[in-house]
């Protein structure tokens, strides 16, 4: 019984030891940075929704803040976050017996730019789109938050996933 305890103990000493594969709960395993910045991101659609661009812009840097350790910093960050909303649209998705919108979808695509000063093979540029189906007999400010919450979480993940976690 002494022997296999000792036999237990070396097996396992070597198998802690031969991990060397970095992870974290967040997925990022090891970052080779200790900053961040996320420029302002621009509205440049053809149709203007006055505040996206703002909200777009905080909650990316929400995301990065929350699933790492990265410091966000305002100039000479170590990733480098920007871009521009490029699209803004709403369009009707499904009719009705009598030729009217059944349904209505709003889609937001974001142009990013990212930047890592550490490892300059990890930059990218790169849209990414995301949509929210609702009732056309609503309007679209009566959706307005639910819609914006919905496409922003699954663009900013698509963003951390692509710069960070590399998904």
């Amino acid at each position: 019984m002494n022997i296999f305890k000792r036999y237990f103990l070396v097996v396992l000493v070597l198998i802690l030891s031969s991990c060397s594969v970095s992870y974290n709960f967040t997925g990022t395993g090891k970052l080779d940075a200790k900053t961040f910045q996320v420029n302002y991101f621009q509205n440049m659609a053809d149709i203007v929704e006055p505040g996206i661009e703002r909200t777009f812009t905080q909650r990316l840097q929400n995301v990065i803040l929350n699933q790492t350790n990265l410091k966000l910093v305002s100039t000479g960050g170590e990733l480098l976050y920007e871009g521009e909303i490029v699209e803004y649209r709403i369009t009707p998705m499904a009719a009705t017996s009598d030729q009217t919108a059944a349904q209505n979808r709003m889609t937001i695509t974001v142009n990013v730019r990212y930047s890592n000063k550490n490892k300059e093979e990890d930059n990218f540029e790169r849209r990414f789109t995301h949509f929210y189906n609702y009732e056309a007999n609503k309007l679209p400010s009566e959706v307005m938050q639910d819609a914006l919450n919905e496409i922003y979480e699954r663009i900013t993940q698509d963003i951390f996933n692509q710069s960070l976690a590399k998904w």
